[in-house]
C-alpha cells in the first residue's frame, strides 16, 4: 500500500516528467503526444556544393531548394503585400556579392475556406538563379534563404536557412 507522501512523490515524478518530455519535444519543434517530436525541415538547401567563377566578373549559379510535401511557402512576388515573400540574402564579408537573384514564377495557390483569395506560393523544388560575383581564392558562402512556410491551416513563423556553397573564384 503506497501512502499519501508516496502518492504525492509519484504525482509529482509524473508531472515533471511529462513537463519534461512536452518542453523537449518543443524545443526539437515537433509536438507531445502521440507524434513526432522532430518534424522535417518546411525547405531545405539541396545543391550546389561548390562552384568555380571567374573571379570579379559575374556568374550565373542555379540555387535548389525544396518545399517539404503538404507545404508551400509564399513566393517572392506574393500577391498580398502583407504576406511575408521568400528571399535570399549573401553576406557582404563572404568575398562574394549577390548581384541578382532571380525566381521562379510562383503557383497559383487557393485555400479551401477562402477559395476567392489565391497565393502565389512555391512547392515541391524550385530553383533561384543567383548572379554573383567573387574575388580571387576560396570562399565559403553562407547564403540565406528567408521564407515563411504554411499548410492548409496554419502558418509557421517566418524562417532563415542557410544554402552553404564553397565558391572558388579563378
Amino acid at each position: 500500500m503506497v501512502d499519501l507522501k508516496g502518492k504525492i512523490l509519484l504525482a509529482a515524478g509524473l508531472a515533471l516528467g511529462c513537463a519534461a518530455g512536452w518542453a523537449h519535444a518543443q524545443a526539437l519543434g515537433g509536438e507531445f503526444g502521440g507524434r513526432s517530436a522532430v518534424k522535417a525541415a518546411a525547405v531545405e538547401y539541396l545543391y550546389p556544393e561548390q562552384v568555380t567563377l571567374p573571379a570579379g566578373k559575374p556568374g550565373r549559379v542555379l540555387l535548389h531548394f525544396r518545399v517539404a510535401p503538404g507545404m508551400h511557402i509564399n513566393s517572392h512576388t506574393p500577391h498580398d503585400e502583407f504576406l511575408i515573400p521568400t528571399s535570399l540574402s549573401i553576406p557582404e564579408s563572404s568575398g562574394v556579392r549577390l548581384e541578382s537573384a532571380i525566381f521562379p514564377p510562383g503557383t497559383d495557390f487557393v485555400l479551401p475556406p477562402e477559395p476567392k483569395n489565391k497565393l502565389s506560393v512555391y512547392t515541391g523544388e524550385f530553383v533561384v538563379e543567383a548572379h554573383l560575383v567573387a574575388t580571387a581564392g576560396d570562399h565559403l558562402v553562407e547564403g540565406k534563404l528567408r521564407f515563411q512556410a504554411c499548410d492548409n491551416s496554419q502558418c509557421l513563423p517566418p524562417r532563415t536557412i542557410t544554402a552553404a556553397i564553397d565558391v572558388v573564384g579563378k
